[in-house]
């Protein structure tokens, strides 16, 4: 039989055309990124510019002066930033990246604990999230 042209389209994502970058936890893990690392700047900006806004408490293992992670969550939270905006070109680097910056950023609060207990506890679930997001949702091919 002779063919018309018209061809059943092949169902989503398996024909090769579904762009990573759509599936939804990976959209979903690049808005995170881009939260958490905003709110990481503002960590940032808030602990170099004022260092009487955060109380810290006595004898805490990672005694490191306030201004010091104060640069170090601005660094990473534009990092984080950066990588979240590039997880939306689907890119497997930007998701590896992603995944790395996250677990980087989930050590960095579990440091900023003793200045900012709740809002490190909050952050570290964002980037545990991220990276399970991260993890599971890049291919969403069916199996047949």
């Amino acid at each position: 039989m002779a063919s018309t042209g018209s061809a059943p389209a092949a169902p989503h994502g398996t024909d090769g055309s579904h762009h990573p970058a759509r599936t939804g936890w990976t959209a979903f893990a690049a808005v995170l990124m881009i939260f958490g690392g905003v709110m990481a700047v503002f960590q940032g900006i808030s602990a170099i510019a004022k260092d009487d806004v955060f109380v810290a408490t006595r004898n805490y293992v990672f005694q490191f002066n306030l201004t010091g992670w104060g640069w170090i969550h601005l660094v990473l939270g534009i990092v984080i930033v950066l990588a979240g905006c590039a997880l939306f070109t689907g890119a497997l680097w930007a998701r590896v990246i992603g995944v790395i910056l996250a677990g980087l950023g989930a050590l960095a609060n579990f440091a900023w604990l003793p200045h900012y207990p709740l809002w490190s506890i909050v952050l570290i679930a964002i980037d545990i999230f991220i990276i399970w997001a991260l993890c599971t949702g890049g291919d969403s091919r069916a199996q047949a």
